[in-house]
């Protein structure tokens, strides 16, 4: 059930970059990294909350079974309404894409196409991710490394704990720095500057016309890794004794450059190939970007016993 999700998350999120890519306008690459984006927002901080609202009980793992339960169902139908909403959200856009498709046909193709889908075939370039990656080397290696990079965080945020916890006698540590609701809200930081910095795309400062700089920004983002072993890692001491310096110095700006790097390598991407090859370059992009979360998954386990 996992490989089949996956399997057909895989399929959605390389069809959407392809798709949106087509349209050559890189203000909608940014909306698509921006709506992944919140939806990783979304489950921290309301996993967050219901640790702060609920008390804690001694009701016994029955309960604690029906409550997680109810939690999924809940979760399960506020995904399926995002998904129908998009669904019917997503039916303009195919006609306009179909309204694009014929008139490049009448302006550049043949008379003697006489459907969409023919007109659609002959639009499309057949492009080798070799010929890609020779055009888009130094762009598909920075969102290679950027998101293997960034899968080296989650690891590191199931370990570290609040320097307040746990606290003693007199000054027991408050709900929000316990583990159930810290290690959450640290997700949140991340996800939280990750989404900043999709959204910090859309202002007038880029390096999308020097993608040799991206590539640089995305090496020099192995520096962050080191910081957090200056955090408190599974209660033994913090070298930085401050749960600001992790949640917003190390967290919050980890996932900010993430965001603002991702987003500006898949929108600069369709600007330096043809016209019809950007459908195919939206694909390829996807590729690299799951490449580096994959590879990134498989080196974490090298810091799992830290």
């Amino acid at each position: 059930m996992v490989a089949s999700s996956s399997w057909a998350t895989g399929l959605i999120q390389n069809g959407a970059f392809a798709f949106a890519a087509s349209f050559g306008r890189p203000e909608y690459m940014q909306a698509l990294m921006a709506g992944q984006g919140v939806a990783g927002v979304l489950p921290p901080i309301a996993q967050v909350i219901t640790v702060l609202a609920v008390p804690e009980k001694d009701a016994g793992a029955e309960d604690d079974g029906r409550s997680l339960s109810s939690s999924a169902f809940v979760y399960f139908l506020a995904a399926v309404a995002v998904s129908v909403s998009a669904l019917v959200a997503f039916i303009p856009l195919v006609r306009r894409h179909n309204h694009i498709v014929e008139t490049r046909m009448v302006e550049h193709m043949a008379e003697s196409l006489t459907s969409v889908e023919e007109a659609e075939r002959a639009a499309r370039k057949v492009v080798s991710p070799l010929r890609l990656l020779k055009k888009l080397h130094w762009l598909a290696g920075a969102i290679f490394m950027c998101f293997a990079v960034a899968m080296f965080f989650p690891v590191f945020t199931t370990k570290i704990l609040s320097v307040r916890y746990p606290g003693d006698e007199k000054s027991p540590a408050g709900s929000l720095f316990r583990p159930a609701a810290f290690i959450p809200l640290a997700f949140f930081a991340w996800n939280l500057g990750d989404l900043s910095g999709r959204m910090a795309t859309i202002l007038p400062f880029s390096l999308r016309h020097r993608p040799a700089a991206l590539f640089a920004v995305s090496l020099a983002r192995m520096g962050f890794l080191p910081l957090y072993l200056l955090c408190n890692i599974g209660g033994r001491g913090a070298a930085v004794s401050s749960d600001f310096f992790y949640l917003v110095i190390v967290q919050f700006l980890f996932g900010l450059t993430n965001g603002w790097l991702g987003s500006s390598c898949m929108m600069a991407a369709g600007e330096w190939v043809e016209e019809g090859e950007r459908e195919a370059t939206g694909g390829f992009m996807g590729l690299c970007l799951v490449a580096g979360l994959t590879t990134g998954s498989l080196l974490s386990f090298t810091v799992g016993g830290i």
